[in-house]
């Protein structure tokens, strides 16, 4: 929401905004620009007949007292997603679907068009080197590049936003089960893909992983109007802890590694090539490209040993995050770490998805705080219950947050690797820092 408020600011529209609470780096941006509100909390004053449109957020609720004046009033309230389609009805629509991957997708495609200064508005979830505000509006770009993900518009809006973007080339990069609080069943989750698919307009392309049974079942059903281009894992090789791909023109060597990265590359580049980028173009571009924010993430590096973050916290991704690091430095020893921060996560009738998800790290530590459990209105759940869902004899279960940073800091780190994964922070871990202790 706040890059939308830079990106509106910066296209030459008055944009003012409420919120309860605004952290960094949230905060400082909006600062930086002067859109900041002078006071914190909801105010039915601000909302008058002046106002053109209310954007909605998923963080007010139905009973929001502005929302509740914008509603009497009778203005024009938008869901993001809506807005963003407003915004972009004119030009060429881009969205990348799926349970995974889409962040890391979308930012390889930004990448490399604006390696080859190739004009784009854009929407993306993570922030990417290169790129100070992550959603961009304007009138000249033909093209607009869409993460299109499957979680609810707004509070008054049911839909999963990916069901208002109406795509021209849409991608689909994998589907496994997330957001049970909304989507109950997985058969339910699935249908919210087909429904995506069937969103793509007439002629359109979908760009779909073919590798996942449940994708290809979508790609297979999709409507027989539209190109399809089903992509899978490139041919590449390892050395040293470098990935190369095997190309027509000759080895690329990567900044990024891991079975689900190199397809999503893969499917990055067939998007490209939707929009005109060839391949050549693609993999010149592509090798300089270092990943998106949070999503196997650099956090330092020694002779001897790395730290990466990451933002996975699904069972689908803790397996391909944990396993793609352990593959890159077979000969090390991996310490994975997980944290069990969303609603789903910590759901007990959730928990058994968790099975075998990091078995492929030499120890791996999972924590969980129970003042998280009540603050989200959930069952209790305990130790033993964690570690009888991972069902692996590698797992650790911590529910202190101290506990399992001190377990790090009592290691030797030399000929280790240190995976942190988490949609939190551990409680307030400073990774940065922690590397510097550490390694």
């Amino acid at each position: 929401m706040h890059n939308l408020a830079i990106a509106l600011h910066l296209k030459g529209y008055q944009v003012t905004g409420s919120d309860d609470e605004v952290f960094d780096p949230s905060k400082g941006r909006l600062e930086k620009y002067g859109l900041l509100p002078d006071e914190m909390g909801w105010d039915d004053s601000r909302i008058s007949n002046d106002i053109e449109s209310v954007i909605l957020g998923m963080h007010a609720r139905e009973d929001n007292p502005e929302l509740k004046k914008a509603q009497e009033l009778g203005l024009r309230i938008y869901s993001y997603p809506e807005y963003i389609y407003e915004q972009t009805k004119n030009k060429t629509r881009v969205v990348i679907g799926g349970s995974h991957g889409k962040t890391s997708i979308t930012s390889m495609i930004l990448h490399v068009l604006h390696y080859h200064n190739v004009d784009a508005d854009y929407m993306v979830g993570a922030q990417l080197e290169g790129f100070e505000c992550m959603v961009k509006l304007s009138d000249s770009a033909e093209i607009a590049i869409l993460e299109g993900d499957e979680y609810l518009s707004s509070p008054i809006d049911r839909r999963p936003k990916f069901h208002l973007y109406q795509p021209d080339v849409a991608l689909l990069s994998g589907i496994a089960w997330d957001h049970i609080n909304v989507f109950p069943t997985f058969d339910f989750y699935v249908e919210q893909f087909d429904i995506y698919a069937s969103m793509i307009s007439e002629g359109g392309s979908l760009i779909y992983c073919e590798t996942d049974p449940e994708v290809l079942g979508v790609g297979e059903r999709a409507r027989e109007d539209i190109q399809k281009f089903p992509y899978g894992t490139p041919a590449h090789y390892i050395e040293n802890g470098i990935t190369c791909l095997n190309t027509d023109i000759g080895d690329v060597c990567l900044e990024i590694f891991g079975e689900h990265n190199l397809q999503n590359l893969n499917g990055a580049r067939l998007v490209c090539n939707q929009i005109g980028v060839t391949d050549d173009q693609f993999y010149m571009a592509i090798s300089s490209f270092k990943g998106a924010s949070k999503r196997l993430e650099l956090v330092k590096r020694t002779d001897d040993s790395v730290m990466y973050k990451d933002f996975a916290h699904s069972p689908s991704k803790l397996k391909a995050t944990t396993a793609a690091l352990k593959n890159q430095f077979p000969e090390r020893e991996l310490i994975a770490c997980m944290e069990l921060h969303t609603f789903s996560s910590l759901n007990k009738e959730f928990l058994e998805q968790y099975e075998g998800s990091m078995a492929t790290a030499d120890r791996a530590l999972v924590f969980f705080d129970p003042k998280v459990l009540a603050h989200k209105k959930l069952d209790p759940i305990t130790k033993e219950q964690v570690a009888e869902a991972f069902a692996s004899t590698n797992v650790e279960v911590y529910t202190e947050s101290s506990s399992i940073i001190g377990e790090l800091k009592k290691l030797q780190w030399a000929d280790k690797n240190l995976l942190m994964m988490s949609s939190g922070n551990f409680n307030g871990v400073d990774f940065a820092e922690l590397a510097e202790e550490l390694l």
